[in-house]
């Protein structure tokens, strides 16, 4: 059984991106997560301390938001590590980070990335 926290549609502003303008004035970014873990302690008996509290994702996600970088794929890298380092009980996150309107010219809700990133046996590997 595929067993995941999902948080779909977070909404944040922040301050990413290569041109200096992206970086003075900010956008708007949506973000869809997926953390794989066990959650059958929580399925079977109901309690918190059975799966991952998606509370304490979105604080992770907010944090890391909030620290600029000039690519979406750095931040977003950025972010799956940090759910990863912060709940041993994960062993994947996919994260979909897009910014809304970016400045390309073209009419579109959304540019971003999407990207998996899997708990490492060996840490010496690291984003």
């Amino acid at each position: 059984m595929s067993q995941k926290v999902i948080l779909k549609g977070l909404r944040l502003y922040a301050y990413h991106g290569v041109m200096p303008q992206e970086q003075k004035v900010g956008a708007y970014y949506t973000i869809d997560c997926e953390v794989e873990a066990d959650l059958s302690d929580a399925i079977q008996h109901d309690r918190l301390s059975g799966t991952i509290n998606y509370a304490d994702i979105y604080h992770t996600i907010r944090r890391e938001m909030q620290h600029p970088s000039a690519l979406v794929e750095h931040a977003a890298g950025r972010i799956a590590q940090a759910i990863l380092d912060e709940q041993p009980g994960a062993t994947a996150v996919h994260l979909r980070l897009l910014k809304e309107n970016p400045p390309m010219g073209a009419d579109c809700q959304g540019a971003g990335v999407e990207i998996s990133v899997n708990r490492l046996i060996d840490n010496s590997i690291r984003l």
